[in-house]
């Protein structure tokens, strides 16, 4: 498994984060279908209709939602980095556990799964046990485009 982008986002994810002020979120996944398909699709609900897709169920988890994300321009480099502040899942976990596979950052046009757009997968190989679990999903930025 890797990090990637959503084939529906290649090329519009830093308009996205730009033109919008809270409008980014994160979602685990307990199980994903294979990278190759999971790219194509086009919404979180059709993302979570899949066999094979589960969204996260531990105890105390939430989606992230209502994220600033950022853009920075990087001229000596050539690129723009796409960014999201760490998040932390607390006491994830304890009575329910998951095994996590995959970290989704979405873009949100509207408050329903079916206005919700996957920018990126991200690995995110954790097991919860009710301790506090934090999710980084790259140093560098969510996404890259150069």
């Amino acid at each position: 498994m890797a990090d990637g982008v959503f084939n529906i986002s290649k090329g519009a994810f830093a308009e996205k984060i730009r033109d919008s002020a809270t409008d980014v979120g994160i979602l685990l996944l307990k199980a994903n279908e294979a990278e190759s398909t999971l790219v194509d699709r086009t919404t979180v609900a059709l993302m979570l209709a899949e066999a094979g897709t589960t969204e996260a169920d531990f105890t105390n988890y939430a989606r992230k939602t209502g994220l600033t994300g950022t853009v920075t321009v990087d001229n000596t480099n050539d690129r723009v980095d796409c960014d999201v502040a760490d998040q932390t899942w607390t006491s994830a976990g304890g009575a329910s556990n998951n095994t996590l596979t995959k970290a989704i950052v979405f873009f949100e046009e509207s408050a329903a799964d079916s206005g919700r757009i996957p920018l990126t997968h991200h690995d995110f190989a954790e097991t919860t046990t009710g301790s506090d679990i934090t999710l980084q999903v790259n140093a560098s930025g969510f996404a890259r485009a150069a």
